[in-house]
């Protein structure tokens, strides 16, 4: 989460929800005069510890920690739930959470994380070590109460390291062997392998601690999660419709929340939430790509794109995330790599990204994203737009062109059509039958879409990868390493020597050479092209005249508890 995050985000880890990309046709609303949320009770100057602020959000795949995996739930989970890490964008570093502060053997094989004392979940129960024993037992154990009820957890990967997850994820085995409490405040956890980078993991949302409620009564838990944040549950989780949370008074971090509350609003896309915001019902909203240009006017563009503040309510900062077009490497005709080729070099990014987004997205040359460390300019090849080495590979791949310039080759492509995709996947279809490629839609509902994928019951379509956390392996290892197949590597895409360079590079422990592995990597994949990297997104997010203080990192993640409110 993940989407510099991350993240999407993206959040991600996990796919990045549709609703999280904003285009449409819709006309700026300024009915009445009103500015976007604008109140007219109170004064524009101070801040207020009261209200609550009104979040626009697409409706979750899941806000149980054991199963967030896109950021429309890992925004609300976020919100619940302390993992034992986060990155610090200011600091630039990895820091502690719910726990205080963690030591690592030399060899990277085992760390030692020390909570926090006083720690307490919403129903007052203790968070100990026992709590993050349990939370990521459940992640990773196929007959857990949450994963009998409902269906096993796709974002187990994570603790793929962690000793003994084999057995807990095969069911051979009940309790996690490399899990340790040797006290109430420490937590220990061993690796098969050695992992410097594993602080980072253990910052994402789903490795948040959980109470015995969790599974005492995993249904209940799973419509109104019990956590550890600075926000508790107000009722429970109404799909479709609204997510409300309350304060937490005993929170033990030192940012209590400022606000009374969050009310989560599900709209079903962007241009309705835009009419809501317009209206004066919403205080943070996507905004419609169209009226980009308008509501940076009417809002005032933030200045480092991740802050509001008064006369700043617009952000445009750039995020840790890749939109790109998942490749089905499994069925013909996308098994041949020289049509994924051609197709990738046949779009125009720069077009996408000019026209359709105002210039707020950056066309992608790769998976990793800018501000990830190891990121590297030009890394992919195809991702350049060049339509007669486009018709080459076609060409090439068996599929040349007749007399009307027709190929012969009639491609399927699938995407949901909210959140503004049917704009761009329309622009991609545009680009393809120029080269004499022909392509008819499938656009399912987004849950639809998902499970197609996961089953590869699908040609290509649009998907969006957001970092769990601003490393190069949380792009490469579940996007494209074999162990991935069946949760985020969704293409199919199986190469031994890319497995060999990701499993290596997780297991180096210097920094340097960590990443030459991972280079290594992705210059395998980049010339497999088992995805189509389209363009790296940006925050496009307004808040109302209400808003006195927010913060949207580049994962995604919004800091709803040190937001401020106008009094």
């Amino acid at each position: 989460m993940a989407d510099f995050k991350f993240h999407e985000p993206v959040m991600g880890r996990r796919a990045f929800v549709g609703g999280s990309l904003a285009a449409s046709s819709l006309a700026f609303l300024a009915a009445c005069g009103k500015k976007g949320g604008s109140s007219t009770a109170g004064s524009a100057s101070g801040a207020t510890s009261g209200a609550t602020v009104n979040y626009y959000i697409n409706n979750p795949v899941c806000i149980d920690p054991y199963n967030v995996r896109e950021d429309q739930g890992t925004q609300v989970s976020f919100q619940l739930f302390d993992a034992l890490t986060n990155f610090d964008y200011d600091k630039n570093e990895i820091v502690g959470l719910a726990a205080e502060s963690w030591d690592a053997s030399d060899d990277a094989t085992e760390f030692t994380f020390h909570l926090r004392k006083g720690a307490k979940f919403h129903n007052g129960d203790a968070v100990d070590a026992e709590a993050f024993k349990r939370a990521w037992t459940r992640v990773v154990y196929p007959k857990s109460a949450v994963a009998m009820e409902y269906s096993p957890s796709e974002v187990s990967y994570h603790l793929s390291f962690v000793e003994g997850y084999d057995e807990l994820a095969a069911g051979d085995a009940d309790e996690f062997a490399g899990l340790s409490c040797p006290d109430d405040l420490t937590f220990v956890v061993k690796l098969s392998a050695p992992y410097a980078d594993f602080p980072y993991v253990a910052s994402h949302p789903a490795l948040a601690p959980v109470p015995a409620a969790a599974e005492d009564d995993a249904k209940n838990f799973y419509l109104a999660p019990i956590g550890n944040g600075p926000f508790q549950m107000d009722g429970k989780w109404e799909d479709g419709q609204e997510i409300n949370l309350k304060k937490f008074d005993d929170y033990y971090g030192k940012n209590k929340a400022k606000v009374d509350g969050v009310h989560f609003t599900v709209q079903k896309d962007v241009e309705t939430a835009w009419k809501e915001f317009q209206a004066g019902n919403l205080d943070i909203c996507d905004v419609p790509v169209p009226q980009i240009d308008s509501a940076i006017k009417d809002r005032g563009e933030s200045k480092d794109g991740y802050t509001m503040s008064d006369g700043q309510h617009m952000l445009l900062g750039g995020e840790s995330s890749v939109y790109y077009l998942v490749v089905n490497n499994t069925a013909e005709p996308f098994n041949n790599a020289d049509v994924r080729r051609g197709v990738s070099m046949a779009i125009n990014r720069e077009a996408i990204c000019k026209t359709l987004f105002k210039g707020t997205r950056t066309p992608a040359d790769g998976i990793i994203p800018p501000g990830i460390d190891g990121y590297q300019e030009g890394a992919w090849e195809y991702c350049k737009y060049d339509v007669d080495a486009a018709k080459e590979c076609l060409d090439k791949a068996g599929y040349p062109a007749g007399s009307d310039g027709s190929r012969g080759l009639k491609l399927t492509l699938s995407y949901n059509q909210d959140g503004g995709h049917k704009e761009i996947m329309e622009s991609v279809i545009g680009d393809l039958e120029k080269v004499g490629l022909e392509v008819v839609s499938d656009t399912p509902e987004w849950s639809a879409l998902l499970d197609q994928y996961q089953q590869l019951d699908y040609q290509f379509g649009r998907l969006g990868w957001i970092a769990d956390y601003p490393i190069m392996d949380n792009f490469l290892y579940p996007l494209f390493h074999s162990d991935s197949l069946g949760g985020d590597n969704r293409s199919g895409y199986s190469n031994a020597e890319v497995d060999k360079d990701i499993t290596e590079a997780r297991a180096t422990v210097d920094d340097k050479e960590r990443i030459e592995k991972m280079h290594a990597a992705d210059k395998i994949i980049a010339a497999d092209c088992p995805v189509i990297p389209l363009m790296f997104y940006s925050h496009v997010t307004a808040g109302s005249d209400r808003i006195k203080s927010f913060y949207l990192d580049p994962q995604k993640h919004a800091y709803l508890n040190r937001t401020e409110l106008s009094a």
